[in-house]
């Protein structure tokens, strides 16, 4: 058993607390947390971004999705916790585990700062039906956590308006205007990413998304950003001051929230906020609890983004296949593992300007490591490459015109016939839904089908969604839009919306393929039949024509293959030397 589980029983006991939940989140409700904030995973040892840990006096349980199944019972073994699969049969939510489970009389506690006022007031309903109650002033992790990490305080820097298409001064306007719409006095914004869009700046807070430790707070007249003044420079400072923004302390955002005038309506975004925040909104003020007013317009780019979104794909796409031509002919004649190979891409990207650095951890999963979905390879667990079966290269880039998230699967030498039946198999999903066309108002949800119906038809799957919002130099998940069949999600995909394509397949043991593009979506037409948008490829890379079975492609899909592969070779081959130029010839040659 792990001895975080034993001391932290040991405080539990000293507050008179029954059940302690740890949730992966900050006081930001952010999925990537920066290392003050990784209690989950110090606590169970699960390093995975999402999963919330229960601890009782006599058992732990930890609940993570199916893109973590495989990670999270290789950690977690002899931790003394239990894995609990979301979404599988017999295998109850948290919820359902804490209504059965606690007792009258009995005590759950949290950190208020690390739930959000949604999850807490769930909680706090679940207690109140069983007659126990809920403690949530406490941190007792950090109680027993004794060199934890400090809070980040990276210096910030600007990007201008020439950059994101739009100023602070009318982004501002625009969320001033939508709060007299609302009929709310004030906003509240505690998510890093939309405080960083809303303000133009980025940070450096948290590992691989460029985001501040800050909360803002908008009103008719004013603007205020609570941050660390140590992150930002002189000419930031005066900048801000000269669009109207007050600087205040990080943590006297609490105090601004305390201070709001009776009678009056704020808005924040419930699901966002944390539990501590709320409570500190004075009796008499309403809460108009909305999705914050920044969140769609940052999801939905402008002209000027999307062009550098472009530009920061050809540069991506240069780099990652001169990394695909490089290990799929060194395979089997130089030393290479997992770690090394994901170094050697890194170095290919930092040869392009504008490069400032990975947008999230790599994924590099050789063979068997590959049906880890989000496997991250530790010098345990490094593998070395042989020139056989499959790679999967789950990766992506911070360029100052924009972020990148790609994902290839390279056939490393001979494959078996299961591997390349299942590689078409997913390709084929890929260019299905690449090459998608809808009318105005269809969700992601009504989507999907074009990506998975190939493995559905053999009555196969893949645990994770097929699409998630991408940021301007912010988060790589980023929402509302979302592609999954089985999401409640009503966002309708819109114009300027830049979404991954990423189908997968995965044989416990064996292999797993994953091919992955960035698209943007675009305006087809308008007619009287209504709005009509498709998506725009934006990734720029082969996939790997080793690892297909034309026949099993299909006619269709291989004309869209040859198509793609045609603007890849158009668009990359100025940047490649000679000899990388016939060898990409050769690589995205029709079919």
């Amino acid at each position: 058993m792990r001895q975080q589980l034993a001391d932290l029983r040991n405080v539990m006991a000293q507050h008179g607390v029954d059940y302690y939940l740890v949730p992966s989140n900050d006081f930001h409700g952010s999925e990537y947390l920066s290392s003050h904030f990784q209690a989950r995973s110090w606590m169970s040892g699960f390093t995975g971004s999402a999963g919330t840990l229960l601890v009782g006096k006599d058992w732990a349980g930890l609940w993570t999705d199916g893109r973590y199944f495989l990670q999270a019972a290789q950690q977690l073994e002899g931790s003394g916790i239990e894995l609990k699969k979301m979404g599988e049969p017999g295998v109850p939510t948290l919820n359902e585990y804490i209504e059965k489970h606690l007792q009258s009389g009995q005590v759950l506690g949290f950190d208020g700062r690390m739930a959000s006022a949604r999850m807490a007031a769930t909680l706090r309903k679940l207690a109140d039906k069983k007659g126990a109650s809920i403690a949530c002033e406490a941190d007792l992790v950090g109680e027993i956590w004794t060199d934890r990490p400090a809070l980040s305080a990276e210096p910030a820097f600007e990007l201008a308006a020439k950059v994101v298409g739009k100023s602070r001064a009318s982004k501002l306007m625009d969320v001033r205007a939508a709060l007299a719409r609302e009929g709310a006095d004030a906003l509240v914004i505690a998510s890093l990413m939309d405080v960083c869009w809303l303000m133009n700046l980025r940070g450096a807070d948290v590992a691989c998304t460029p985001v501040m430790l800050s909360f803002a707070a908008v009103t008719a007249e004013k603007a205020y950003l609570f941050v660390n003044p140590a992150v930002l420079n002189e000419e930031i400072r005066v900048n801000l001051l000269n669009d109207g923004v007050s600087l205040r302390a990080y943590e006297d955002v609490y105090d601004f929230v305390r201070g709001l005038q009776p009678d009056s309506k704020v808005m924040m975004d419930l699901n966002v906020v944390n539990s501590k925040l709320e409570a500190c909104v004075p009796e008499g003020v309403e809460i108009l609890d909305r999705v914050d007013p920044t969140t769609l317009p940052k999801a939905c780019k402008n002209d000027r983004e999307v062009e550098n979104f472009r530009i920061a794909h050809i540069k991506d796409g240069a780099a990652v296949t001169k990394f695909m031509r490089w290990v799929k002919t060194n395979v089997g004649k130089i030393d290479m593992d997992e770690i090394s190979v994901a170094e050697k891409l890194e170095s290919f990207r930092k040869e392009q300007p504008g490069y400032i650095g990975p947008s999230f951890t790599p994924i590099m999963g050789y063979g068997a490591h590959g049906a880890i979905v989000h496997y991250s390879a530790s010098p345990a667990s490094c593998a070395k490459l042989e020139p056989r079966s499959f790679l999967l290269s789950d990766t992506g880039a911070h360029f100052i015109e924009g972020s990148t998230d790609i994902t290839r699967t390279y056939a490393l030498g001979e494959l078996t016939e299961d591997e390349k039946r299942f590689y078409t198999l997913v390709l084929k999903g890929n260019l299905q839904l690449g090459n998608a066309q809808w009318k105005a108002g269809c969700t992601g949800a009504n989507l999907d089908y074009l990506a998975r119906e190939p493995l559905w038809r053999l009555e196969a799957d893949y645990n994770h969604g097929t699409g998630h919002g991408v940021g301007y130099i912010l988060s790589v998940h980023e929402g509302p839009q979302r592609i999954h069949w089985a999401s409640a999600n009503s966002q309708p995909l819109e114009v300027g919306m830049i979404t991954s394509n990423e189908p997968g397949f995965y044989l416990e043991g064996a292999f797993g393929v994953r091919l992955e593009n960035l698209t943007a979506v675009k305006e087809v037409e308008s007619n009287g039949y209504g709005r009509f948008l498709r998506f725009e490829t934006l990734t720029m890379v082969p996939f790997d024509l080793d690892a297909i079975i034309p026949e099993l492609l299909g006619e269709e899909c291989r004309a869209l293959l040859n198509a793609y592969h045609a603007k890849v070779r158009k668009t990359l081959a100025p940047y490649m030397t000679e000899e990388e130029k016939a060898w990409l010839e050769d690589a995205t040659r029709a079919i």
